[in-house]
């Protein structure tokens, strides 16, 4: 009966030196595998730093150091509306020639644009449809070939518009549209 107690006993002791082992072996797992952990999260967070850093300057490089790429320039021509005009389209297409020594055809189609919900001037522009016609046919007949080519259309329409404004009696034309302008020799 004392070699039960004995087995007993060393039975019972094994276990519980078993049980001390396994939590020393756990303890000496977590400790083993710290090292390499923190070893893993080093690498994660130097890995993190280099691509950020690598970001910040290949974005600055291509923004050329945080300056504006978009540059504002203040002109005239951008600031306020174009106004708006009355159009008066009642002119037919005229037909002249030039003054050249071997003249050429011109065949012209004009619109011309006043004040917005100006009667007067487009009561004048109306009862002077005839005169208008002939003015402007006598204005291209008196031109030459050179003078009616694409590259000089903003200064013809300018003195069109200045000496038509000068025969008008109180009517003021404010701007003066080609629908068709063309020339061909005769």
């Amino acid at each position: 009966m004392a070699d039960d107690a004995d087995e007993k006993t060393d039975f019972g002791g094994d276990e519980e030196g078993e049980d001390t082992g396994s939590k020393k072996k756990k303890g000496n797992a977590l400790v083993m595998l710290l090292p390499n952990l923190l070893k893993f999260v080093a690498i994660g967070l130097g890995a993190l730093i280099l691509i950020v850093t690598i970001s910040v300057i290949t974005f600055n490089i291509l923004n050329k150091g945080g300056r504006s790429q978009t540059v504002v320039t203040e002109n005239d021509a951008y600031i306020g509306t174009r106004p708006q005009y009355s159009m008066f389209s009642a002119l037919p297409v005229i037909r002249a020639t030039t003054k050249d020594p071997s003249p050429y055809s011109v065949v012209v189609e004009i619109v011309l644009g006043y004040d917005l919900n100006n009667a007067t001037a487009a009561t004048e522009l109306t009862s002077r449809l005839v005169e208008l016609q002939d003015f402007v046919r006598n204005y291209f007949s008196n031109k030459y070939n050179a003078d009616l080519q694409p590259d000089k259309e903003e200064q013809l329409k300018h003195d069109l518009l200045e000496k038509l404004n000068r025969h008008l009696n109180t009517a003021k034309v404010r701007a003066i549209f080609f629908k068709q302008l063309s020339t061909m020799e005769m």
